[in-house]
């Protein structure tokens, strides 16, 4: 392939169609895909050739896969705005960022170079402090910044390191250098979102990938985690990642990489210090942590020693730090490091704490807290951005944004490094390297800023081949932030041989061992517990539902005295029965994706989509159906995606605790819903077809049929919806169910004794077992659902506190 803009040989019309020919960096800017000599870079012609010999229609389909697979995997982020929070799709730029395996060598080397000054710094500042004392450091600079937590001081971690997982954002300056643009070094998100995009990427691009030599990522993963493992010191704790929650803006990144590494995904009121450890509440009782990553601001982890503020911290963390009973990574007080300010000691500080300079700068960085770093800034404002001295982040991705220098008159910025200055820095300038992006069917150039991440493994620092590349929506290099319009790209290191199929599977080191199945922290079975029975309400919704509208269609009449009885049984739902698919039905459904998402580490990728798929069509049809018959075809669809959740979850989860609660959840909610139903309609002064009606809500109608050569009775109605233990909607069979799982939990029953809970499901179901048609009678039933209904209670009591 001849290189962009050669007039050697005609283009071709697709060559010519995706702008390959018309292809060009931005002026005075490098190019990713282009050499200095205005080449393409021979790394890049087998992706180019690959998207010439595609036409438009492969091409899209291919693309199409890509953000298929995204949706199905429920990839999202929380875009935050006027004080609102809205999950967007996963933004991915399907061209990927290629680099040659020696470039990036060369980066590597730099950035562990810089990892190492880091933790020295880091050693220094919560150690003997002679950076400051020796005026290295400004005091204020340290002092000011609230990340740096002086109950941390002294307190040395018990791995021995302060910074296990950390990131640079890095960027190719005019040069054609590479700078570091931001470290981060408290809890650094993307690297979930890296793997997503490397299968997503993958799929688009399978012929090609399969043919690349492109590094694998997984083995960057599997080191760490085999890391971690190893430094545990008691090997019957466990490993947890500490998340603030599910309204955080990296939550599906959070759960993601738990379930990847098989830890344990954690809130922090799921937690509690009791005698120095750190204990996590789980449907078992207290069981301890010994390694902890945290993914949240430090000073929100403990509200007793650090924010008093912190809503989602965990009281004596601190203490059991302290007192060596607890690993973190990265240490408390990291995030001191991420200030801004930092970056302009940091070039003075690598020779003196690691006798050299550092291979990869970072960006021009001034502190102005003194008067010489003024008269520079004057001398050439047109050159440099201001921003706030403790602000973390890219240059051009802060709140608010930085202040063009050039932009103030002389006066105006004399005057804020008089009064502002020691709170400022003065960053310079820089336009970005661009890569290919496919915009509209054609490749254009976008600015672009790799962030690439580093984890401390046995063989010390080790960095993941590839990351996580933001490319800007435009030609503006401050537009690369997501909450910008910006994208996310997968990173390619290909190398000049063949490179191994790593897998996250360890090396085998001696015999097989079945490993114990996770802990279920009591947060996680409520969840489960609550979602089980959102979508068992949901079901019996729609049944209602339904029904009212076949009727309504069959007879045209709204005041028809079945239609008030299901009306009746839909307002104890909270109902109002007016609209065809009501507000709140949808809001159960909600109810039931909101609980899932709290457990997105221990729910499967199908049963998510499942899920998430239900709510969205009973979304779609909201407010489009009309009563009647329509109505009940659309409810007939829900019903249908309904049972396919149900099935999908219900047989392919594993049979343990996590599964339990969930069944309980939804069997406790059928057992309850269909008392009620029974006591409103089998009554001896229901109307006329209650009794068939009935039968329909509990899905039985064919069971009855085969069962009674007789019309509907009551007699059979009961026996069959609530005292026959093989039909499995009756109440008997779900009270046998929920005695089964009962037992099954910890302490359910302990050598022949049941717990409160055992006890009272085991009356429910002698008292269900030993009655008849003839002594169910109406009240007898208002009375056994009150005994269904307390069994929550008791549940909650035992393991969901």
């Amino acid at each position: 392939m001849e290189p962009a803009g050669s007039d050697a040989r005609p283009a071709e019309p697709r060559r010519a169609a995706l702008g390959i020919d018309t292809y060009a960096p931005l002026p005075g800017v490098p190019d990713e895909m282009l050499g200095p000599d205005g080449r393409i870079r021979p790394i890049w012609q087998p992706l180019l050739e690959h998207l010439e010999r595609q036409p438009p229609d492969m091409l899209a389909r291919s693309l199409a896969r890509a953000n298929q697979y995204l949706r199905d995997s429920g990839v999202f982020y929380r875009q935050y705005g006027s004080g609102t929070s809205i999950e967007r799709p996963w933004p991915l730029s399907h061209v990927p960022v290629l680099m040659a395996e020696a470039d990036w060598n060369q980066i590597s080397a730099g950035l562990i170079q810089r990892a190492e000054l880091l933790e020295a710094v880091m050693a220094d500042l919560y150690g003997p402090n002679q950076l400051v004392a020796g005026g290295h450091l400004p005091p204020a600079l340290v002092a000011s910044n609230p990340q740096w937590l002086r109950p941390m001081v002294g307190v040395r971690p018990r791995m021995g390191h302060y910074l296990h997982f950390i990131a640079f954002e890095i960027g190719r300056g005019p040069h054609g250098k590479w700078w570091v643009l931001s470290d981060r070094t408290q809890a650094p998100s993307g690297a979930g979102y890296a793997l997503e995009n490397r299968v997503a990427t993958s799929r688009a691009f399978a012929d090609l990938f399969s043919l690349q030599n492109v590094h694998r990522l997984a083995g960057f993963f599997r080191d760490f985690r085999d890391r971690l493992m190893a430094a545990r010191d008691d090997h019957d704790a466990r490993i947890a990642i500490l998340t603030p929650g599910p309204w955080n803006e990296t939550y599906f990144e959070q759960a993601w990489i738990a379930r990847y590494l098989g830890f344990m995904l954690v809130q922090g009121d799921d937690l509690v210090v009791e005698n120095g450890r750190l204990m996590v509440r789980t449907v078992s009782g207290l069981r301890p942590i010994d390694l902890l990553w945290r993914r949240m601001d430090g000073d929100y982890v403990d509200p007793l020693e650090l924010n008093p503020a912190s809503r989602i911290g965990t009281p004596g963390m601190v203490s059991a730090l302290r007192s060596g009973g607890l690993n973190m990574l990265n240490a408390l007080g990291s995030g001191v490091l991420e200030a801004r300010a930092m970056m302009a000691f940091l070039p003075k500080l690598a020779p003196i704490l690691t006798g050299q300079s550092l291979a990869m700068p970072n960006i021009a960085t001034w502190w102005l807290g003194a008067q010489a770093e003024h008269q520079a800034i004057m001398a050439a404002p047109e050159r440099m951005a201001l921003s706030r001295a403790l602000d973390t982040g890219l240059p051009f991705d802060s709140d608010p944004a930085p202040i063009l220098a050039a932009s103030l008159d002389p006066a105006e910025l004399q005057r804020r490094l008089t009064e502002q200055g020691p709170d400022l820095v003065a960053q310079e300038t820089v336009s970005l390297s661009t890569t290919p992006a496919l915009i509209e069917g054609r490749i254009v150039p976008r600015p672009l800023s790799l962030r690439v991440f580093l984890a401390r493994t046995a063989d010390g620092w080790q960095v993941m081949p590839g990351g996580f590349a933001r490319i800007g929506a435009t030609d503006d290099p401050t537009a690369l932030a997501m909450q910008r319009g910006g994208a996310a790209a997968d990173v390619w290191i290909v190398s000049d041989n063949e490179v191994p199929a790593i897998t996250m599977a360890p090396s085998r080191g001696g015999p097989y061992r079945r490993s114990a199945p996770s802990t279920l922290p009591s947060r996680a079975a409520d969840n489960l517990f609550w979602m089980g029975r959102y979508v068992e309400r949901t079901e019996q919704i729609t049944r209602i539902l339904r029904a009212r509208h076949i009727r309504e269609a069959e007879s045209g009449r709204g005041a028809e005295p079945l239609q008030a009885a299901l009306d009746k049984l839909l307002k104890t739902y909270g109902l109002e029965p007016g609209a065809p698919i009501p507000k709140g039905l949808i809001d159960t459904l909600s109810a039931a994706v909101a609980s899932a998402g709290q457990v997105r580490d221990r729910f499967s990728t199908d049963g998510w989509s499942a899920l998430s798929d239900l709510e969205k069509t009973a979304r779609q049809m909201a407010g489009r159906v009309a009563p009647g018959d329509d109505a009940a075809r659309a409810l007939s669809a829900i019903l249908r995606k309904i049972a396919g959740f149900s099935g999908l979850v219900h047989e392919n989860m594993y049979r343990f605790y996590g599964w339990r609660f969930l069944t309980l959840g939804r069997l406790h909610e059928r057992a309850l819903g269909t008392t009620g139903i029974v006591a409103a309609l089998a009554q001896p002064d229901a109307p006329h077809g209650a009794l068939d009606l009935c039968v329909e809500l509990g899905d039985s109608v064919l069971t009855h049929r085969q069962r009674f050569a007789i019309s509907t009775s009551r007699e059979t109605v009961i026996d069959l919806l609530v005292l026959d233990p093989m039909n499995p909607r009756s109440v008997r069979h779900q009270i046998d169910q929920m005695m089964a799982q009962v037992s099954e939990l910890p302490g359910g029953v302990e050598q022949g004794e049941y717990s409160a809970l055992g006890r009272a499901v085991l009356r429910c179901q002698t008292e269900v077992a030993t009655e008849t048609p003839e002594s169910l009678d109406g009240e007898a039933l208002d009375a056994l659902g009150t005994r269904i209904a307390d069994l929550s209670t008791l549940l909650t009591e035992a393991y969901l506190r």
